[in-house]
C-alpha cells in the first residue's frame, strides 16, 4: 500500500511496510512513523531481554528519547508494546514492527543510539556501502564477538530486527522489517530514489547480549547529488487527508510529552488501530549527526485506559540541543501511514 504525503510542508518522501514488506509511502513527506511503546520506546537505554528501566532514569540521562527516552540507542519499553510493521515512511519512512525492547538504559551513558556501527562486540556489516539508485536488494548481516554472523536473536516489537533508513538531510525516511537467511545474511528490497547520503540504523537484540542495542552504518546512493535543507520547523502534517498536529517541547535532557492529534477531514479520528502493538510509533533522529531515538507511546491498545486516538502521547527525551526531525508512524483503515516534523530544542526551564 503506497500513500503519498504532501511535500509543501515536508520535503520527504515517505515509505510504509506493513508487515515484511513496505510500500513507498508519501514520495514527498517525511514520515515519523516509528516504534513507540506504550509506555515509550528509547533505544537508548532498554533492552529487549532485559527489564526496562523508568523513564526518569532515562530523562537524567538526557539520552534522545521518546516514549522512553532513548539515550543512547536503546528504547525505554518499560510499558510499551508494539505490533505491526513499518514501511518506509515519510520523508520515505518505512515502517516495521518493533518488538519489545529490553532495558536499554545500561547504555545510556554511552550516548544517543545509532552513531556506531559496532558497539558491546557486535558489528554491523553492509553486504554494499555503495548502491544504486532506485530498488535494489539491500543486504547486510550482524557480525558478533566472534566474528560470525549473529542468528539467535529476541523478539523486538514482533521482529528480530527493525531496520530503518534515512537520507542525511532527513527528507527521505523508511522502516522496513528485512528477513534473514539461515546463514545470518539479512535481505530486504529498498526503492531508495534519489542520490545522496544516507544511514542505515538496526534495532537489535541479541540473545547472547540480553538486551537492545542500535547500531548505525553510512550508505552511499550513486549519482548526481543535489543536497537539500532539513525541514523547516512545522507542527502539522498532511497525509492522504489526515491532518496531524504536534504539541510539545524538546528540552535537552529533561523528559517532556509530545501529543500527536489525528484529524481525517476536520474530523477527530477515534479509531486508531494498534500498529506493532501500539497506536502509534516514533522515530526522532537529530540533524547534523542523527543520533537516534525509537519512542512507544504511553498507553497500549486493550489496557483499559488508552483510548484510540485522536490523540497518540510520547514521554520523550532528547540528548542535547539541536533541531530534531520527529516520525510517526500510525494506523488507519488497515493502512500505516508516516506524519514527519522537525522541532528545535528549547532551554530547559529556570537555565
Amino acid at each position: 500500500m503506497s500513500t503519498q504525503a504532501n511535500t509543501a510542508q515536508h520535503n520527504t518522501p515517505i515509505d510504509h511496510e506493513a508487515t515484511a514488506d513496505h510500500s513507498t509511502h508519501a514520495t514527498s513527506g517525511a514520515h515519523a512513523g516509528h516504534d513507540i511503546h506504550a509506555g515509550h520506546d528509547i533505544h537508548a537505554g532498554h533492552d529487549t531481554l532485559a527489564d526496562h528501566d523508568a523513564h526518569s532514569a532515562h530523562a537524567a540521562h538526557g539520552a534522545a528519547g521518546i516514549s522512553g527516552q532513548q539515550i543512547t540507542q536503546n528504547e525505554i519499553h518499560a510499558d510499551h508494546a508494539a505490533d505491526g510493521d513499518h514501511a518506509g515512511h515519510g520523508d520515505h519512512a518505512g515502517h516495521g514492527d518493533h518488538a519489545g525492547h529490553g532495558d536499554h538504559s545500561a547504555h545510556a551513558a554511552a550516548g544517543p543510539g545509532g552513531l556506531q556501527i559496532t558497539q558491546d562486540g557486535y558489528t554491523l556489516e553492509l553486504a554494499h556501502t555503495i548502491v544504486r539508485a532506485g530498488e535494489i536488494d539491500f543486504r547486510f548481516r550482524i557480525a558478533g564477538p566472534d566474528g560470525l554472523a549473529v542468528t539467535e536473536y529476541a523478539s523486538i516489537h514482533d521482529k528480530e530486527l527493525h531496520l530503518i533508513v534515512a537520507q542525511r538531510e532527513l527528507t527521505g525516511f523508511w522502516h522496513v522489517h528485512p528477513e534473514r537467511a539461515a546463514d545470518g545474511t539479512w535481505s530486504v528490497r529498498l526503492n531508495l530514489p534519489a542520490a545522496g547520503a544516507y544511514r542505515v540504523f538496526t534495532d537489535i537484540a541479541p540473545r547472547a547480549l540480553g538486551r537492545t542495542i542500535t547500531l548505525g552504518a553510512d550508505l552511499a546512493v550513486a549519482g548526481d547529488y543535489a543536497p537539500q535543507p532539513t525541514p523547516e520547523p512545522a507542527r502539522t502534517y498532511v497525509v492522504d487527508g489526515y491532518e496531524v498536529a504536534l504539541d510539545g517541547e524538546l528540552v535537552p535532557g529533561a523528559g517532556r510529552l509530545i501529543t500527536l492529534t489525528v484529524h481525517k477531514d476536520g474530523v477527530p479520528v477515534t479509531d486508531l488501530q494498534p500498529y506493532l502493538a501500539a497506536f502509534g510509533h516514533l522515530v526522532v533522529l537529530r540533524a547534523g549527526d542523527l543520533a537516534y531515538v525509537h519512542v512507544h507511546p504511553n498507553g497500549e491498545p486493550g489496557d483499559g485506559v488508552t483510548a484510540p486516538g485522536p490523540e497518540i502521547t510520547f514521554h520523550t527525551v532528547v540528548p542535547g540541543p539541536g533541531t530534531y526531525r520527529l516520525f510517526l508512524d500510525f494506523k488507519h483503515g488497515d493502512t500505516v501511514r508516516t506524519a514527519a516534523f522537525t522541532l528545535t530544542t528549547t532551554a530547559t526551564h529556570g537555565h
